[in-house]
């Protein structure tokens, strides 16, 4: 589990907080402009047809508000929101339970829709398609299909793995979405409406450095918020400023690119040990201690993002920018 304080994951801790932050409309989301700016047309010439939306699929590294968009959309479109996950659906009854609720046009929103197992797939793919489920009765020779008439809806189905995904299933949403790492213009926005909506006194130099740490992720910049909110309030006088944040977030271990003491550890290891790289992901993983596959999914993807590491066929490099960063002499002669 992987419970970092920048960690893009929701937590049950991060759920009562983010349902009431989570805008209502479109126009209240921040950020994802090209996302936005699709989904209203699409909405807008559903909603004129009196028709459902197309199936949505979102993908994405996690905190960056597919679950809040998912309602966004629900809400858009003035229609109910049904929410489960891949995980949550183990047989066929369990989906033809959920999709035999829905009313005319709601949403149904799977989160880590990549987990569903390929039974439950071709199960789906016949609602997806013509509305409607074959569910398989009985064992041997007294087996029976039934088929079960499903009103229209609109299946919103996110991930943060789309490569997980099968081909077909894949192929069924008509409007797939890719969400993007924020930008500290629109992060430092968030920050700045999440402090209002909690009452909290926050200086404009502030928000800005908590969006600059929050690694792109709208969760990650609140989650921060509330503990910057906490600092202040016992060292200081309650108000959350430049200095205060700061300090905060030092005490928190979250450096100025928003690196926290496992990332340090990964890539310190990496310059004190191997010179930089190339070196193999399970080396890496048996030299910190963690598992390979957490290394790939949950650490590496931000440090791909800000350039500190590469991917080359020989294993992972470390890049000048990084040794910069750590205060470490850069290699004369680039490694090949």
């Amino acid at each position: 589990m992987d419970d970092r304080i920048i960690s893009g994951e929701t937590t049950d801790f991060d759920l009562g907080f983010e349902q009431s932050l989570r805008p209502q409309l479109l126009q209240q989301y921040i950020g994802q402009t090209q996302v936005k700016d699709n989904l209203s047309i699409f909405i807008e010439a559903a909603r004129g047809r009196s028709e459902s939306l197309d199936h949505v699929l979102l993908y994405g590294p996690p905190g960056l508000g597919k679950t809040t968009l998912a309602s966004v959309i629900a809400n858009e479109m003035n229609v109910n929101l049904r929410t489960t996950s891949g995980p949550a659906i183990e047989r066929p009854g369990d989906l033809a339970a959920v999709v035999s609720s829905l009313e005319p046009g709601d949403v149904l929103f799977i989160d880590e829709i990549h987990r569903l197992n390929r039974a439950i797939e071709e199960v789906l793919y016949p609602a997806m398609e013509d509305f409607c489920l074959d569910i398989v009765v009985g064992k041997g020779p007294e087996a029976r299909s039934i088929r079960l008439d499903l009103p229209p809806f609109t299946l919103i189905g996110a991930t943060t793995r789309a490569g997980s995904l099968s081909a077909p299933l894949r192929d069924r949403f008509g409007v797939p979405l890719r969400l993007e790492y924020y930008e500290i213009e629109p992060l430092t926005e968030i920050v700045i409406r999440s402090a209002s909506v909690f009452e909290v006194d926050i200086e404009h130099d502030a928000a800005v450095e908590l969006a600059r740490r929050s690694r792109g992720t709208p969760r990650i910049a609140n989650r921060l918020l509330r503990r910057v909110r906490d600092y202040a309030q016992v060292r200081g006088d309650g108000k959350v400023t430049l200095d205060t944040a700061q300090e905060a977030l030092e005490m928190l271990q979250v450096d100025s690119h928003g690196l926290d003491h496992i990332d340090h550890k990964l890539i310190t290891s990496m310059i004190e040990q191997f010179r930089g790289g190339p070196v193999g992901i399970d080396t890496i993983a048996a030299t910190i201690g963690e598992e390979s596959v957490t290394i790939e999914d949950v650490y590496e993807p931000y440090l791909l993002q800000i350039g500190f590491l590469q991917r080359t066929p020989r294993g992972r490099v470390v890049t000048h920018q990084a040794y910069e960063h750590f205060d470490y002499p850069v290699p004369d002669m680039p490694r090949n």
